[in-house]
């Protein structure tokens, strides 16, 4: 970042708590460990990373998001792997602490799950879009798993466009900010290529699965 000579207001940073890592002591560790390492002042968005620990844990490290942001450590906080029984714990505590005074309570900006045609969560999707949460989706290339799927090929064919092209675009119109992972230039540099054309309603009707497909884990099921 230093030797890349783009202004500091130019990049958006965001790091996040640790799952072993989530309770109060921990979680306000976590914070200045990341600004010591990388040297910054601050950091744009902070997640906690899932929801474990258990209740006391996981509004304890919120609570050192919150105190983050008051210090002027954080701009923005959110959470990561959140169902929505644990986004509606938060809630619950956020209105709380209101009482206490304006912004006491912390902002819930970003929830961060796992989200493509073939896990569209429309149970999470629906509670964040409701509250004006900003859903970001990792995994929207599906690791690759899907790239043979007979309908994204067609679509890219439709359009001559790669499944990752199809699969960003999808995630864009669902109202998504998708994070694609690469670390290829020429990858990077096509996975942006998504803005010259729209998939059409039939297009997405044909990409709406109702499958329950997650990659790998899913904490968002997590009882404790």
């Amino acid at each position: 970042m230093k030797r890349s000579g783009i202004p500091r207001e130019q990049l958006f940073f965001t790091s996040k708590v640790p799952p072993r890592e989530i309770n109060y002591k921990d979680a306000k560790k976590s914070i200045d460990k990341t600004l010591e390492v990388t040297g910054l002042d601050y950091v744009d968005l902070y997640l906690l990373h899932a929801p474990y620990g258990g209740k006391e844990c996981r509004l304890g490290a919120w609570q050192a998001l919150v105190e983050a942001v008051e210090a002027g450590k954080v701009k923005s906080i959110g959470v990561s792997n959140y169902g929505v029984h644990h986004l509606e714990e938060l809630e619950t505590y956020i209105n709380e602490k209101e009482k206490e005074g304006k912004g006491k309570g912390g902002v819930l900006s970003v929830n961060q799950v796992e989200l493509h045609p073939w896990l569209a969560r429309p149970d999470i999707v629906g509670w964040c879009k409701e509250r004006g949460v900003l859903m970001e989706a990792y995994s929207p290339l599906v690791r690759g798993d899907r790239m043979d799927d007979d309908r994204l090929v067609a679509l890219g064919k439709k359009y001559n466009k790669t499944f990752a092209q199809i699969l960003v675009r999808w995630s864009l119109q669902m109202g998504f900010s998708p994070l694609p992972k690469s670390v290829t230039k020429t990858r990077i540099e096509g996975n942006a290529q998504v803005y010259d054309f729209e998939l059409t309603a039939e297009d997405m009707k044909t990409l709406d699965t109702d499958e329950y497909s997650p990659t790998a884990w899913d904490p968002t099921t997590s009882k404790d």
